[in-house]
C-alpha cells in the first residue's frame, strides 16, 4: 500500500494489529481496520499526546486497544543493540545526512513527511 498516494483508504482489513512507526495516523483513524481485540501499536505520542492515555483505558474495553511501548534506555538495551549491529541483524535505514549549517532544512524534511528512514546531521570534527 502507498500510503502517500492512497492513505489509509487503500488498507482492508480488519487486522490483528496496525504498527504506525512514525505518528502518521491514530488509533481513531485506524480503529476500523482492527479487528476485535486488535492492537494499535505506535511508537509516538499521537496527536495530544493522546497515544499514552488510550494505551492505559481502552484495554478496559475489551476491544480494540492502544498499546504504547514505553522507551527503556540503560547497558542491557545498547548491548542488545550493539549486538544486533554487529551480526548485522539490525540495519538502520538512513534516508539523508545534512551538514549542521544546514539544520533548518534539515528540521524542514522532517517535518515535510516524505522521509524514509533516520535523518543525521553531521557535526564538522573540532579543529
Amino acid at each position: 500500500m502507498d500510503w502517500q498516494r492512497e492513505g489509509l483508504a487503500a488498507a482492508t482489513g480488519p487486522f490483528a494489529a496496525v504498527l504506525d512507526t512514525v505518528g502518521k495516523s491514530t488509533f481513531w483513524a485506524c480503529r476500523p481496520l482492527l479487528r476485535p481485540g486488535g492492537v494499535y501499536l505506535s511508537s509516538e505520542l499521537g496527536p495530544g499526546w493522546q497515544n499514552p492515555p488510550l494505551a492505559s483505558v481502552t484495554p478496559l474495553f475489551r476491544g480494540r486497544h492502544v498499546n504504547f511501548p514505553v522507551p527503556q534506555d540503560g547497558p542491557e538495551v545498547m548491548a542488545f543493540l550493539r549486538d544486533r549491529l554487529a551480526s548485522g541483524a539490525y540495519s538502520p535505514v538512513l534516508d539523508r545526512t545534512f551538514d549542521l549549517e544546514d539544520i533548518v532544512e534539515a528540521y524542514r524534511y522532517v517535518e515535510s513527511g516524505r522521509k524514509v528512514g533516520n535523518v543525521l546531521l553531521r557535526v564538522a570534527p573540532a579543529t
